[in-house]
């Protein structure tokens, strides 16, 4: 319901002039999409305290638009973020991504110390009998990933990632570039997948 609520106010939010304007991406103006809007499903700053829900504090702005340009073209699927990005020009997208990678995330701890062990040798070291390519490759060692091309996944919720990891394994998931996630999430057992997971989540 709080998300449904937030749709209405959502357009309200953007009928505003101050954020009609296009031009440079402005955090400001993406605060007052973010605390008005997405605090119900993500918190204040992007720290969601739900953790279905993805922590984007901290996140590259450039895969935040491009995570809400998908929703909106219908590229990757949800059916509450699909109705919240529906309303969202490129500008807004800009500004409440602005907003959100200026924000600090909070630092995740692993719920199980030898779960994320075991996550560990498959984040920094792949699975050389199934071909399960290393983490670290694409996302760093530290897990900051690399603007534009591959997301911050340091501190992110295990239960978001495994989520997303075993969409991508099923192929509900389709947007990651030339099919890499899915090609390297259908070798992951539900171990494997909830191993770096919880390494992930408390990765220092």
């Amino acid at each position: 319901m709080k998300c449904l609520r937030a749709s209405v106010l959502l357009a309200a939010i953007l009928a505003t002039p101050a954020l009609a304007q296009e031009g440079k991406p402005d955090p400001a103006k993406g605060r007052a999409i973010a605390t008005g809007v997405c605090v119900a499903c993500h918190g204040v700053d992007g720290n969601s305290p739900i953790t279905a829900n993805p922590v984007l504090a901290g996140q590259h702005s450039e895969y935040i638009v491009k995570q809400l340009r998908n929703y909106k073209s219908g590229d990757r699927q949800n059916p509450i973020m699909n109705g919240m990005a529906a309303s969202l020009s490129e500008q807004d997208m800009q500004d409440v991504a602005a907003y959100y990678a200026s924000q600090k995330a909070h630092q995740g701890t692993a719920r199980d110390a030898g779960v994320a062990r075991a996550g560990q040798q498959l984040y920094r070291g792949g699975n050389a009998d199934n071909g399960t390519a290393a983490c670290a490759g694409c996302h760093s060692p530290s897990g900051a990933g690399i603007p534009a091309q591959y997301p911050r996944l340091k501190g992110q919720h295990a239960d978001y990632t495994i989520a997303q990891l075993k969409a991508f394994r099923a192929g509900e998931r389709t947007n990651d570039d030339s099919a890499m996630m899915r090609s390297i999430a259908a070798r992951m057992s539900d171990a494997e997948i909830a191993a770096v997971a919880e390494y992930v989540q408390g990765l220092q």
